[in-house]
């Protein structure tokens, strides 16, 4: 792979030096962002073409040539394994070039840890290479969520994170015993021998053998309403109903069976289009979905098509025998081979010209048309919101291309140890992954104004070091605006960091009213008169309200945490690591106090002894 310095890449230079090997292209812009993912059979002539007439080439293309800075490749063995690269890429990057899918849905899973000595059944978000089992993947989560709620009812396996059988008998079984959903290994009201026939029966239903499932439930209702116990006997009827509802939508991802397809077409209109999927397994529509595809303006559907089987495949851990679309797609043979690779067995790609799959693709495509008519206004309100706000403070403010802004509060209540936040909005929507928290170091007592120059002058200097270091690193992308949970004060606080960094970044201060409610923006000390009601003035109020929120969070779990470990250290017999043990398992002291001895006991590092010197310490009105 190479990686060019910017400042000296000659892209004509460079063309010349593309080998004619397959591989994947990264289009970066000046600033070093990665706009535009791409894969080639023959890297020199695909990447070349970008540079040559303008004949022929969509605007996008055209507009994304424009904001080329440098380019770099990754030549690969063969074009199976540019296309893995390329979606891995496309994932990790997310280009504003690339025809993306926008919803990022994943599928869950039931996952059976038959590792363990008393196994459990879990909701699991993926399906990871370990030794439990997993079941799936279903359409939604609270599809799993239901089927869970019945296994506990049939099998009575626990949901708990003791470790069995080196915790059985410490500390009483929990209320899932009492209501009946739990056999309590963890209080030795069951043997181990018990509990995994239990867990076989529980594996042989989510394989599909319901009939002896339902035949006992029968049993049951009948000898119930028999006996004229009619409210046992609703019970065992609506059991029934649930197992009969889980049976007819159960499916386990090894099973080798026929007529597993996906069926999947598309509307389009304008810069927004969206896929329809409809899951065909058994040979019986199990479910629909769909899924939103942004940046499609003066994409035809073909590219479309193509670019959300890549995407949602790469992402999606259950490959289907066949994908019937509503038409051809680029490149089908290495998707083919690419789908076969990770089902592990042949997959085919077909578009039905008559017959009942075609018009099962065309009520497909109808169900897409139908989603995007509805989503319309919801997405246009979205615009609105987003980066329709954003454009509204640029044009309030005089300033061009802000797409990532990032705010900051200070939080130092009663006195106590400051902190400070910075929340991050890219394009208008929180960026909550980038959000970063801050224990002030310098500063002593209550002074926001140095606080803020040592937090943004820490956050900045991080920046530039890992821009040199680990230029990938988020942290490393400088924000387009910089917003002050303040007036004057707080804004020239950071354009003093600003200015002995030699930094040239915008600052605007947020001020609020004698009622403490955001009243706009102020920009090279003048308030920037503000429609209250304009989306822009709804932004900076969003933004304002979440650096608050974060900081003062951060400010009260500190507090909370602090209070808590300032009483354990006068506890005899607790040392730091049992006061840590503590901290963990509790919140506050209100439920530091509430717990019983025996709960104490439970915890790791305790014992009986220790665990009631604690409670008497905590309760001494009552020892």
């Amino acid at each position: 792979m190479t990686a060019p310095v910017t400042t000296d890449f000659n892209i004509e230079e460079e063309l010349r030096k593309l080998p004619a090997k397959p591989g994947v292209y990264l289009m970066h812009n000046d600033l070093g962002e990665v706009i535009y993912v791409g894969k080639a059979v023959k890297l020199k002539n695909r990447v070349r073409q970008y540079f040559q007439s303008r004949n022929g080439k969509s605007e996008k293309i055209v507009s994304m040539v424009s904001h080329i800075a440098w380019f770099e490749y990754i030549v690969t063995d063969s074009e199976m394994e540019a296309l893995v690269l390329e979606c891995n890429l496309i994932k990790e990057y997310r280009p504003r070039y690339n025809t993306m899918l926008t919803d990022d849905k994943g599928y869950p899973f039931i996952r059976v840890t038959v590792e363990e000595a008393f196994p459990r059944a879990l909701f699991s978000h993926s399906m990871k290479k370990d030794k439990s089992r997993y079941f799936g993947p279903y359409t939604s989560g609270g599809a799993v969520r239901d089927t869970l709620t019945l296994l506990h009812k049939l099998f009575r396996i626990r949901t708990c994170n003791k470790v069995l059988p080196r915790d059985i008998g410490v500390g009483r079984p929990c209320l899932n015993y009492d209501m009946g959903l739990c056999s309590a290994p963890c209080a030795g009201k069951i043997t181990q021998e018990e509990y995994a026939e239990n867990v076989d029966r529980l594996i042989r239903f989510l394989n599909g053998d319901f009939d002896k499932v339902l035949s006992g439930i029968e049993q049951k209702m009948k000898e119930a309403s028999e006996a004229m116990d009619f409210e046992e006997a609703i019970r065992y009827r609506e059991l029934l109903a649930s197992v009969k509802h889980i049976a007819e939508k159960q499916k386990i991802t090894d099973t080798d069976v026929l007529e597993d397809r996906d069926i999947i077409a598309g509307a389009q209109e304008k810069n927004e289009a969206v896929m329809s999927v409809f899951f065909v397994r058994d040979g019986k529509l199990t479910g629909r979905d769909h899924f939103h595809m942004g940046n499609t303006e003066n994409t035809e559907m073909p590219e479309i098509l193509t670019d959300f089987v890549k995407q949602y495949y790469a992402g999606t851990p259950f490959i289907p025998k066949e994908l019937y679309l509503q038409t051809e797609i680029l490149e089908q043979e290495s998707i083919e081979a690419y789908l076969t690779m990770k089902r592990g067995r042949k997959v085919s790609v077909f578009v039905p010209k008559r017959g009942e799959k075609a018009r099962m693709v065309e009520l497909a495509r109808k169900n897409a048309e139908m989603v995007l008519a509805q989503d319309k206004d919801k997405i246009r309100r979205e615009e609105l919101r987003t980066r329709g706000a954003v454009h509204e403070i640029e044009e309030l403010l005089g300033i061009t291309d802000v797409h990532r802004m990032e705010a900051y509060d200070i939080s130092n209540t009663s006195g106590f140890e400051s902190v400070g936040s910075m929340v991050v909005f890219e394009n208008g929507k929180a960026k909550k992954n980038d959000y970063r928290k801050f224990r002030i170091r310098t500063v002593t007592g209550p002074d926001d104004y140095a606080s803020m120059e040592e937090v943004l002058g820490r956050r900045l200097r991080h920046a530039l070091r890992e821009a040199a270091e680990n230029p990938e690193e988020s942290f490393s992308r400088l924000p387009d605006l910089i917003l002050m949970d303040g007036g004057k004060g707080q804004v020239h606080a950071a354009e003093k960091v600003l200015s002995s960094l030699g930094m040239s970044i915008p600052v605007c201060g947020m001020v609020k009213d004698d009622h403490h409610n955001t009243r706009g923006l102020l920009f090279h000390d003048e308030e920037v008169p503000i429609d209250r009601h304009s989306e822009g003035f709804h932004l900076i109020t969003r933004i304002q309200d979440e650096a608050h929120r974060f900081a003062i969070t951060y400010h009260r779990g500190l507090h909370t945490k602090n209070s808590i470990h300032s009483v354990l250290e006068e506890i005899p017999g607790v040392g730091e690591k049992r006061r840590k043990a503590l901290m963990r398992h509790f919140m506050d002291m209100d439920e530091l106090r509430a717990a019983s001895a025996e709960d104490l006991a439970a915890i790791d590092g305790f014992n009986k002894r220790v665990a009631e010197e604690v409670w008497a310490f905590l309760h001494p009105d009552e020892g």
